[in-house]
């Protein structure tokens, strides 16, 4: 199958930026992608003071989108704050490549689920935070409809979210019970939720 990447796609694939290894990083994480099995580690120096992430290092086990998504991924939050990092999304990794194809779009997702989970992994050794909705709602912006390429925060599929004092998320989702891709999104919610040590158990209600 012929895909057409952009020329900044191609150029991040050929000559990608911040490869490699940080011998005693203060985060790191490896991400695989349900979609299709490719791999990313993200290793990550953070200023204790200012909370800026001074080196990023990505290593990329996956295709030539894999690769080109880690490396402008790298280059956005290099220099910025942990609150800058956090803020960034797949969608913004996509529009700087020039766009994806559709079926590629996951590798985006990767990207920042990997630098998500490596700024995780800092915090978690650093300070104990209180998981909130606002972090909930941000980590299901990479959970895709896989058909459209849309995130289901984007497109409005999220009818209730409530996390209760010990540690459960409840959730009910705007999706038919015989919709297609209701286990591929039940399964995808699951997994990125699972990587909250606060998170407990998950309940997922289909409403619609």
């Amino acid at each position: 199958m012929s895909l057409n990447y952009s020329d900044i796609v191609l150029e991040h694939f050929r000559n990608p930026r911040n490869v490699g290894i940080i011998e005693n990083p203060d985060g790191f994480a490896i991400e695989v992608s349900p979609a299709c099995g490719d791999q990313i580690a993200v290793y990550i120096k953070v200023n204790l003071q200012t909370r800026v992430i001074e080196d990023i290092k990505f290593q990329s086990f996956g295709c030539a989108s894999n690769i080109a998504t880690g490396s402008m991924m790298t280059e956005m939050v290099k220099g910025k704050t942990l609150d800058e990092a956090l803020k960034l999304t797949w969608k913004d990794v996509a529009e700087a490549l020039g766009g994806l194809p559709p079926v590629k779009m996951h590798c985006s997702v990767l990207a920042i689920d990997g630098l998500k989970a490596a700024i995780r992994n800092y915090l978690g050794e650093s300070q104990e935070e209180k998981l909130s909705k606002e972090e909930v709602i941000n980590s299901l912006t990479s959970v895709l409809y896989p058909s459209l390429s849309m995130d289901i925060v984007s497109l409005k599929l999220i009818n209730y979210l409530k996390i209760t004092e010990d540690g459960r998320v409840i959730i009910e989702i705007l999706l038919s019970e015989d919709d297609p891709f209701k286990n591929h999104i039940k399964e995808d919610i699951e997994e990125k939720l699972k990587k909250f040590s606060e998170v407990k158990e998950i309940s997922i209600k289909f409403v619609k």
